[in-house]
């Protein structure tokens, strides 16, 4: 692993030593040759390490045993003519005891780096070689650049378990979501890369298995290079790992055949061995004290609230991590990654959050990740864990900062208002709108956001409008799981209710967070289901839910298919106004500066009378109205929006902005209308009634 650098940014440059220890890392796990196949396997402290080859009849019998022989680095390694395709193998590890050894010969350990991983027994799995082989056919990356990208979150099993379009035989599958009725409803939307929940191999915890209930969300990987296979066809999974990793290969060609790119939500923060009592699969067994932070009596840190951390602080963690992200990369054309809990992965050996750690270094400036898409979720729950804004230049973040704003704006703080406490102007919402510059920087540009409402835990869109308290009893730990904090109104009914009225408020106000999302700069995330009012009856941390709850519900009503086709048409707006998604932060208009350069959008900013707004329209807890006007200017292109906004339950009147060269205004969209918007044209300075809690899109002329 060579560290390069960005030009205006320094490093310590990799020493000898270290750039020995990545050479010796290399070629880790199975590999081919002429006498059958090579393993590898790295452990610091073990002290030796037996390969064992297992018959297909009998996964316990072993019908080769080679004693691995050891490099000056750590790494053992062998040949057995046993090691092709289709062969199961693990490792049994010796190693000396003490804290943070947990050694145990007896126990058949697997690679870390196996391709495929199968169950033979509770709580027992071999590694199995593959044939990686597979056609693409001439498929290719989308690459479509960041400035484009609109990322649908979706769960592989979720988004197409009920979908009646789909065969039975492939919903709730990565065939299934490859379908055409899947491709079709993505593509009729307008996103560009599907983000799915964790794919990479993982299981259950036992405290959910005793329950009766699983780990749906996935966030418990049991290896890093594998697809879990619960989430493959049934002819699939009969037919072993190889046929599920050539299932999800097709997966991947079929979407970006159509144009759209594939983002796994990976876990390398924890792994499912949990705590010291948990399962022993491969890290514990082959290296604990290597792979896992622990404290001086050798128990387990936990930065993750899942018993274990994985240590940044070690080499081999570090190319773990790098070598599972280029065979997604390379062998499975994956385009992105969305890196849960990343605040973890930046930590080093003294477990201190560092935005130059060799790992994220490694990510951000490895020329095999130049196109692909990184975004951190950018916290852990160790200390100083929030970590928004903090990350290197090459990654986005999810902006959790921006979500708070939003939900703040348009459900919390007119909950607060109704009882007269009013909390938050509109001067807070007003930076997020256009990139969130106060969190990550002029230099990183609008782009470092990303931009959710809503993501898979949580509360869904419709739910924030319904819901001001979780309902979370049915997860089995009594209520007391999922956040308190959601930010969200119920509009004064808790639940669901048949009340035309208030109905319409809360569809209101779904429009209002759809469009403040995909009307802002930076890129956007829309949660699977929002776009047809998904409700997950108010529980907020559905991980364990297998069921119609977190399943998509593809019978909608009415209301549904207009929210449908009300976020399609938003998306099309945002990509005919260019002004709404700038590469670059603009320049405020009133500071004497006219250049604001390729990529960026000039900003001006109006109160409720037209005028510029003042530093009491921006500090003033009653000032809920804003008029911005976006300008982005290429050569033979102008491209001017007018946004208005405005967060208050009384209707009110805007005077449109005397802006230069603005001759009128058309608009495009008002969050008022349930349904299509009729055109209209107003000259500036012409006074436009506003709704109660509504916001307008007006393209200048």
């Amino acid at each position: 692993m060579t560290i390069l650098t960005h030009p205006d940014e320094t490093h310590s440059p990799t020493t000898p030593d270290q750039h020995q220890a990545h050479t010796a890392l290399s070629r880790l796990g199975v590999t081919p040759c002429a006498d059958g196949g090579e393993v590898r396997v790295f452990s610091a402290h073990a002290t030796e390490i037996q390969l064992q080859v297992f018959g297909e009849a009998d996964p316990s019998w072993a019908t080769e045993t080679t004693t691995l022989s050891r490099d000056d680095h750590g790494v053992f390694s062998g040949v057995s003519p046993r090691l092709v395709p289709g062969a199961r193998y693990g490792f049994r590890v010796s190693g000396p005891t003490g804290p943070g050894h947990l050694f145990d010969p007896e126990h058949v350990v697997t690679d870390p780096y196996s391709r495929g991983i199968v169950r033979v027994g509770e709580g027992q799995w071999r590694s199995q070689v593959l044939d990686e082989g597979f056609d693409w056919a001439g498929a290719t990356k989308p690459n479509t650049p960041m400035a484009q990208t609109v990322i649908y979150e979706a769960h592989a099993k979720g988004l197409t378990r009920l979908h009646p379009e789909v065969p039975a035989r492939l919903r709730g599958t990565y065939a299934g979501l490859a379908h055409p009725a899947t491709i079709g409803h993505l593509k009729s939307l307008g996103v560009t890369a599907i983000q799915l929940l964790p794919v990479q191999a993982f299981i259950s915890e036992e405290h959910l298995i005793v329950q009766g209930l699983n780990n749906y969300w996935g966030y418990n990987t049991l290896n890093f290079f594998s697809p879990h296979a619960g989430w493959a066809t049934k002819k699939a999974q009969e037919q072993g790992p190889g046929a599920i990793l050539r299932e999800f290969k097709g997966m991947v060609k079929l979407l970006h055949e159509a144009g759209l790119e594939v983002i796994l939500d990976v876990v390398y923060n924890h792994t499912a061995e949990a705590g010291v009592n948990g399962p022993r699969v491969s890290f514990r067994g082959l290296d604990n004290a290597t792979y896992y932070r622990h404290d001086a009596t050798g128990a387990y840190v936990d930065m993750t609230g899942c018993g274990n951390t994985v240590d940044f602080g070690t080499e081999a963690a570090v190319q773990l991590v790098l070598d599972s992200l280029k065979y997604w990369v390379d062998e499975v054309q994956i385009d992105g990654f969305r890196f849960d809990l990343a605040a973890t992965l930046g930590r080093d050996h003294r477990g201190h959050f560092d935005p130059q750690h060799p790992l994220l270094m490694a990510i951000a400036d490895d020329p095999a990740f130049a196109k692909v898409k990184m975004i951190a979720e950018p916290w852990d729950l160790g200390d100083h864990g929030w970590q928004t804004g903090s990350f290197p230049a090459g990654f986005s973040e999810w902006n959790d900062r921006y979500r708070n704003a939003v939900r703040d704006f348009w459900l919390a703080d007119i909950g607060h208002a109704r009882h007269g406490d009013a909390r938050n102007g509109v001067g807070d919402l007003a930076g997020y709108l256009t990139g969130s510059e106060s969190v990550f920087g002029k230099e990183r540009g609008p782009l470092a956001s990303i931009n959710f409402v809503t993501a898979h835990d949580g509360f869904t869109l419709a739910d924030l409008t319904t819901y001001n308290t979780k309902h979370n009893v049915g997860n089995g730990e009594d209520n007391r799981d999922g956040t308190n904090d959601n930010r969200s109104f119920n509009h004064g009914v808790e639940g669901p209710s048949t009340e035309a009225a208030l109905l319409a408020t809360r569809r209101k106000a779904m429009r209002n967070l759809l469009g403040t999302l995909l009307f802002s700069a930076g890129v956007p995330m829309l949660t699977a289901g929002d776009e047809m009012g998904r409700s997950q009856q108010g529980n907020n941390n559905p991980y364990c839910r297998d069921s119609e709850l977190t399943w998509l519900n593809w019978e909608l009503a009415p209301w549904q298919d207009e929210l449908r086709a009300l976020t399609a048409r938003l998306l099309q707006l945002r990509r005919e106004n260019r002004a709404l998604t700038p590469t670059r932060f603009g320049r405020d208009g009133h500071d004497g500066d006219d250049g604001f350069g390729a990529g960026a959008s000039h900003m001006d900013w109006f109160n409720a009378d037209g005028h510029t707004m003042s530093d009491h329209d921006w500090h003033s807890p009653a000032n809920r109205t804003l008029q911005y006007l976006a300008t982005s200017d290429l050569p033979g292109e102008t491209n001017r929006i007018l946004l208005v906004v405005h967060g208050v339950e009384r209707d009110t009147q805007v005077v449109l902005p005397n802006a230069a060269g603005v001759a009128a205004y058309e608009l495009l969209w008002d969050s008022a209308v349930d349904g299509a918007t009729h055109p209209a044209v107003a000259a500036p300075g012409e006074s436009a009634e506003i709704t109660a809690t509504s916001m307008r899109l007006y393209r200048a002329l």
